[in-house]
This record gives structure tokens, sequence and C-alpha cells, in this order.
């Protein structure tokens, strides 16, 4: 149980640390959205990736109704910022 528990653990951080830079990619996407006068949200991009991300938990056996609730949650999160930057 210890061993799992210190897996799942060292994953979390993982997680994380890739949310984290995934987010740093997305402050310089919503800074090039608002120096060039862009909408915050992108229905063609977040539809796009929402497909892929399904294809891609299906071939990891994960829950695609899963990834994409994941996925929109951060999406939302993403679009939150992209409107702060374009506010400021």
């Amino acid at each position: 149980m210890q061993r799992l528990r210190a897996s799942i653990d060292n994953i979390d951080a993982a997680l994380i640390h890739l949310l984290a830079e995934r987010f740093k990619c997305t402050q310089r996407v919503g800074e090039l959205k608002a120096r060039e006068g862009m909408p915050p949200a992108d229905p063609a991009r977040e539809e796009v990736q929402v497909a892929r991300l399904r294809e891609l938990a299906d071939a990891a056996g994960l829950d695609p109704t899963f990834a994409e609730k994941f996925l929109n949650f951060v999406i939302a999160e993403v679009i939150h910022h992209h409107e702060a930057i374009a506010r400021d």
C-alpha cells in the first residue's frame, strides 16, 4: 500500500508540474491574443483539443468522458486567465 501511495504522490506531483508548464504556455497565448485584439476563447480550437484528448484517453484506457470533463475545466480556467489579461 505504501509503495502504491508513493507512486500516486509522484504522479500527482508530475501532473502539477505539467499543468504549471501548460499554464505558462497559455499565459503567453493570452498575451498574444490580447495584443492582437483576439477573443479570449477559441471554440474551434477547443473542439479540436477535446476530440484529440478523448482519442488519447481512449487509447490510454482512460474514460474519454472523464478526460473531456478535465479538459473543459482546464479550458475554462485558461479562458478566465485570458479574459483577465485582456482587461489589464
